[in-house]
This record gives C-alpha cells, structure tokens and sequence, in this order.
C-alpha cells in the first residue's frame, strides 16, 4: 500500500499576455504543494536557448500525428492555424499524479475542456487581466507582435472569455504578487 496521497491536476488558462509564465515562475517556488510541470509535446522548431525534454517535447510532425492516432494525447490542438500542433502526453500526467504530484498543465480552453472529460475534478484557473483594455496594453508593450497578430490574440482572448465559467477559479492579475498569493492559497494542500 502506499504511503502518500494521490497527486491532483491544476490547469492554468489564460489569454496571451495574462502574466501566466511570471505567475507561475513564482508560484512554483513558493507553493506548499507538491507541484510539477507538465512538459508539452510540439511540432514547432526549438527557439535558441530552447531544449528537447526541458522546454517542451520537440517532435517531428508525423510523430505527433502517430502518437495522436495511437491515443496517447490527454489533449491536443493545431495552434492559431500555422501548422504547428501542441499537447499533453499522457505519460507526462498519470505517472506523476500516482506518485502523489501536483501536475501542473498550462493549456488553453479547448484543451482544458478535453482534459475534463478524463480528469472531472481537476483544479481548473483561469488567469486574467481585469480587462480587455489592459490586456491590449501588455501585448502592445511587448512588442513582439504584428498588428494583424495582436488583433488575432484579442480576438482569441475574447472568445476564451466566453468560457470562464468552465474554471473552478478565476485569479485576476493586475498585480503579479497578489495573483500569486492566491493562486498559492488555492494549491493548498488539505490538511
């Protein structure tokens, strides 16, 4: 028999430009639960500084597919419609939840909405900004978007609003050390 409890499954949505990666950088190292990051599989090139089996799990397009095809994807989606596709290997979950780990996903709606169906009492969050408004000046301030790039993010954004809902917990971050908090207060372990 084992000794220590099964893990839970946290995911975290958010619209690009939420403050998600700040958040959770900080989380992770304060948390008192046992947390660790789910490691997303993805057809996309590695950026420079980028490493296989660290940043993500780099995979040669037709591997995703035979891995999809083959169901081992508890989620996995085509991205803003380039050909690049992302997902959640079951591998990375259940292994780490048996072993009494707080698997953390990052994913956005439609990938939550999957991993529901398999995983009903996840803890779902949805990181925000308090508005549309502010989040329009945090991805003009960055500055590594197109106009016509930034319009697709709003308008993404805005339809992931719609469901919200969905999440058991909604963390607005409009301030990065307030939003961490709470999310800390959330991923409490029970006592």
């Amino acid at each position: 028999m084992s000794s220590h409890s099964p893990g839970k499954l946290v995911v975290i949505s958010g619209p690009s430009g939420a403050g998600k990666t700040t958040v959770l950088r900080e989380v992770f190292q304060r948390a008192s639960a046992p947390l660790v990051a789910s490691i997303s599989a993805t057809t996309r090139r590695p950026r420079p500084g980028e490493l296989d089996g660290v940043d993500y799990h780099f995979l040669a397009p037709n591997e995703f597919a035979r891995r999809r095809e083959a169901g081992e994807f508890l989620e996995c989606c085509e991205v803003y419609g380039r050909g690049d596709w992302y997902g959640t290997l079951k591998g990375e979950v259940a292994p780490r939840l048996a072993a009494g780990k707080w698997v953390v996903l990052e994913i956005d709606v439609h990938g939550t909405l999957a991993v529901l169906e398999h995983y009903p009492d996840a803890v779902t969050i949805f990181l925000r900004p308090s508005s549309m408004a502010e989040l329009e000046r945090r991805l003009r301030e960055r500055g590594t978007e197109t106009e016509d790039a930034l319009r697709r993010r709003l308008a993404v954004a805005a339809e992931e609003l719609k469901s919200i809902d969905r999440y058991r917990y909604q963390v607005i971050n409009d301030d990065v050390e307030l939003a961490v908090a709470e999310l800390c207060r959330i991923l409490t372990p029970d006592s």
